[in-house]
């Protein structure tokens, strides 16, 4: 019986050990929106996977770089408001700069963020919050399985004191 017990209970360990012992990482793919570039040639075509730049107006170094996608779109999240230029290249000799100000688009995109917010109930435990449910449940099971077997032996000393009861009459 002791042998089963510790089976379970090593069990129950190796099942939590993944969760308790590996790094915290939490990651999310959402549908948050941001800010939308199009590229295309003047005959309607997109710009398939031109080489692009953002930069915001006081940085010389660009802030993001990659290439659009096969529709000629790239989407970027800027970290501040203000002016921002986009610079697109096809490597053909085309080559298309656009500035503007986000200002009203970041707002809008932090309007639409928040209320996205409000309607996700996410319940992320904390790691020693894992252990701890996890250890509350082997000790729960451990305490279902005692119970059970005090239980049997309960009755089966019942049942002899009545034997021996009646043995003795």
């Amino acid at each position: 019986m002791k042998f089963i017990t510790l089976l379970c209970v090593t069990l129950c360990l190796l099942a939590i050990a993944e969760n308790v012992w590996s790094h915290g990482v939490l990651g999310r793919i959402g549908s948050g929106k941001g800010v939308l570039v199009e590229a295309e040639y003047d005959d309607g075509e997109p710009m398939t996977y031109a080489s692009i730049e953002i930069f915001d107006s006081e940085e010389n170094l660009p802030f993001q770089s990659g290439r659009t996608d096969r529709n000629g779109r790239f989407l970027f999240y800027p970290d501040k408001m203000g002016d921002w230029k986009v610079v697109v290249t096809d490597g053909m000799g085309h080559r298309l700069a656009l500035k503007t100000n986000i200002d009203k688009i970041l707002l809008n995109l932090k309007k639409t963020n928040e209320q996205q917010a409000k309607g996700i109930n996410e319940s992320s435990l904390a790691r020693y919050e894992r252990a701890l449910m996890g250890i509350s449940i082997i000790f729960g099971i451990s305490g279902i399985f005692f119970w059970w077997r005090g239980r049997k032996v309960y009755r089966r000393n019942k049942e002899e004191n009545q034997i021996e009861a009646q043995g003795m009459e």
